[in-house]
């Protein structure tokens, strides 16, 4: 939900901050941006950066959820997972009516409004762990519906319900077995990123790796 031209434009206005981008945005905003993040380490990133205030791009629910942590002025672009923030708190409230004692985990690209009624904020491999080592043996997964059937997996013995049926990811779902075969069988289709872009993309990534 960010192009370079947008990140450019809203650089030129705020020259002293620095641009944290998520890790799923093109090549052409990495190389933009100062350095990349997951949800899992977004507010690590930007308590790390020198700047007293962050570009924080191009998910604002999750720019939201990292600026509860930090001293530092975030200024969040106005886009958002389309899964994640379909989630609201009247979601919420009804799944808790449905399973009263289980533990609400929810991912940080949610609502703040979603996020306050949580037990429990995590990356979808935050949620995992956290089904793993919790005491509880009930959880309303809030995030992408495709994580209960590894968490399934994972712990059989815990019972996971999602926060919301509707939570279905339209793109991650056009990647299918068949695709991903016929991708390394003939190496089509094939990306390739100007080495200029390239090389500035490569940095905000490494960076990210480097903490």
């Amino acid at each position: 939900m960010i192009s370079a031209d947008e990140l450019r434009f809203v650089k030129e206005r705020n020259p002293d901050a620095a641009v944290v981008c998520y890790v799923n945005t093109t090549a052409e905003v990495k190389a933009e941006s100062d350095i990349c993040c997951t949800s899992s380490n977004a507010v690590k990133v930007v308590n790390a950066v020198e700047q007293d205030s962050v570009i924080f791009v191009p998910d604002k629910n999750l720019g939201a959820y990292a600026a509860r942590f930090t001293e530092k002025k975030v200024m969040p672009w106005e886009g958002f997972c389309i899964v994640h923030d379909r989630i609201t708190p009247g979601d919420v409230r009804a799944a808790k009516q449905r399973h009263p004692g289980a533990e609400v985990l929810v991912h940080p690209e949610c609502r703040p409004e979603v996020v306050d009624l949580a037990d429990h904020v995590a990356s979808t491999s935050g949620i995992i762990a956290r089904v793993g080592s919790s005491p509880a043996e009930e959880f309303i997964i809030g995030t992408e519906v495709g994580i209960l059937h590894r968490i399934a997996k994972e712990h059989p013995e815990k019972r996971c319900y999602p926060l919301s049926d509707a939570a279905v990811c339209r793109n991650m779902k056009k990647t299918d077995l068949f695709k991903l075969h016929r991708a390394l069988a003939t190496l089509e289709p094939r990306i390739t990123v100007p080495e200029e872009v390239a090389a500035r993309a490569r940095r905000a990534i490494e960076r990210m790796l480097a903490l």
